[in-house]
């Protein structure tokens, strides 16, 4: 994104940010739930015997599989989940400190509940952005 031209633009740009950063952190909680879940899952199954009758949803579709058959798979499709999920916490990482970066060259201020922060900034005579947390 171009530099922004003016206050709108420089609150356009950290909102969008934080928004990113919000989503980020929202697919992370997801994918680290499914992390759970296959993990119960692998336990749950890794005492059984490999002949075992289990069954596994597959698009939507309940399969007739065996133990040995699921396990490996569950156990694979964990390790991808937490290779994606170390990617995704990378991402954050650089995109927290994107954000902070523009917070800091921007001097922008989150204007609190009670309006201290704002009284702060006119006191000190600082000139920057104003941002309300939604």
């Amino acid at each position: 994104m171009a530099e922004p031209k003016n206050e709108e633009d420089v609150v356009r740009k950290f909102n969008l940010l934080r928004q990113e950063v919000q989503q980020i952190m929202s697919k992370i909680a997801e994918l680290e739930s499914e992390a759970k879940e296959h993990e119960l899952v692998i336990k749950t199954m890794g005492p059984m015997e490999e002949d075992r009758k289990c069954f596994r949803l597959v698009g939507g579709v309940l399969v007739e599989r065996t133990v040995g058959e699921v396990l490996p798979a569950v156990k694979k499709n964990k390790e991808g989940l937490e290779q994606v999920l170390a990617k995704l916490r990378e991402q954050m990482e650089e995109k927290n400190k994107e954000l902070s970066a523009f917070q800091a060259k921007y001097n922008i201020r989150m204007k609190s509940a009670s309006g201290t922060q704002e009284e702060k900034m006119a006191q000190s005579g600082n000139q920057g952005v104003l941002v309300e947390e939604s």
